[in-house]
């Protein structure tokens, strides 16, 4: 920025002039401007940090590169620890009485403030879009954007969504079982395609809220998404929390076979995650359990 602005204007080789704002979306690289790759430097660097280099050549194709949301995810939290949180939750959206009003209505419904880490939208998207992570395919499964605000979903929030209508219990005895005949389990089970729906789906029910499909098709269950890695964390760090010690060796077994990327994103969630959040206490006690 220093440099930037020495000069009145700052062109390309080809004499077009790049301006400091511009379009993010453009297809022409000299209309996107000059900060969209101020913030694609830094998110690269900032993966490159806590995640590998891979992850920071990820839109370029690079191999071996983790999802795009365990991508997502730690650039949330790396921007929340880099600026101690001084970029979150004040957005430019409603005026006073606007809002006075709200906290009236929360009060008198008895609706209680969500849970979860905050960013203002437009930070989130200048971080993301520059590399390639498409929020819009996360909403609701890892973020939730409201008012200008995107909230990373706690972890117990995904519970429901990891692993359906059953409790941690069915899940854990399942897992158990799987992991008997299938020493590198995919835990394949959760997370089917929304617009085809495997085991869940988006159903009729008040809000679009997710609940369980019965009498699943075969021609259905070829559509179910395969759970990213961090997903594979989450529903760790879920078992974890509801105590079922042997289903969480026996999934941690499963990763270790599997590749070095789910204790790689683990232990890099440990450190970017605040140390006193629940996510932090849980992910520190299931690296204590993965076996040596």
């Amino acid at each position: 920025m220093e440099i930037y602005s020495r000069y009145s204007k700052v062109e390309d080789a080809e004499g077009r002039e790049i301006p400091l704002g511009g379009n993010p979306e453009a297809s022409e690289p000299y209309l996107r401007g000059f900060l969209a790759y101020v913030w694609e430097t830094v998110g690269r660097l900032a993966l490159q940090q806590v995640l590998g280099t891979a992850e920071a050549k990820a839109r370029n194709g690079a191999a071996g590169a983790l999802e795009e949301d365990a991508r997502l995810t730690a650039l949330f939290l790396w921007t929340l620890q880099s600026t101690n949180g001084e970029v979150e939750v004040k957005a430019e959206v409603e005026d006073e009485e606007d809002t006075q009003d709200e906290d009236e209505q929360d009060e008198t419904s008895g609706k209680k403030k969500a849970k979860g880490y905050t960013l203002i939208f437009d930070v989130v998207r200048r971080f993301a879009q520059p590399l390639g992570i498409h929020l819009d395919q996360w909403e609701g499964r890892i973020i939730e954007t409201e008012k200008g605000i995107v909230r990373l979903l706690p972890v117990s929030e995904r519970a429901e969504q990891l692993f359906g209508e059953d409790d941690a219990s069915a899940v854990a005895t399942r897992i158990e079982q799987e992991a008997r005949r299938n020493p590198q389990m995919t835990l394949d089970f959760m997370l089917p395609e929304p617009e085809a729906p495997a085991i869940r789906g988006r159903g009729p029910g008040k809000k679009g809220k997710v609940k369980a499909i019965k009498d699943v098709s075969d021609e259905a269950l070829t559509t179910r998404r395969e759970a990213t890695t961090l997903d594979r964390v989450h529903a760790a760090m879920l078992l974890q929390s509801s105590g079922r010690a042997n289903a969480l060796r026996a999934l941690l077994k499963a990763e270790q076979e599997r590749g070095p990327d789910f204790l790689r994103l683990a232990n890099a969630l440990s450190a970017l995650y605040p140390k006193d959040s629940e996510e932090k206490r849980l992910l520190d006690a299931m690296l204590l359990a993965v076996p040596r």
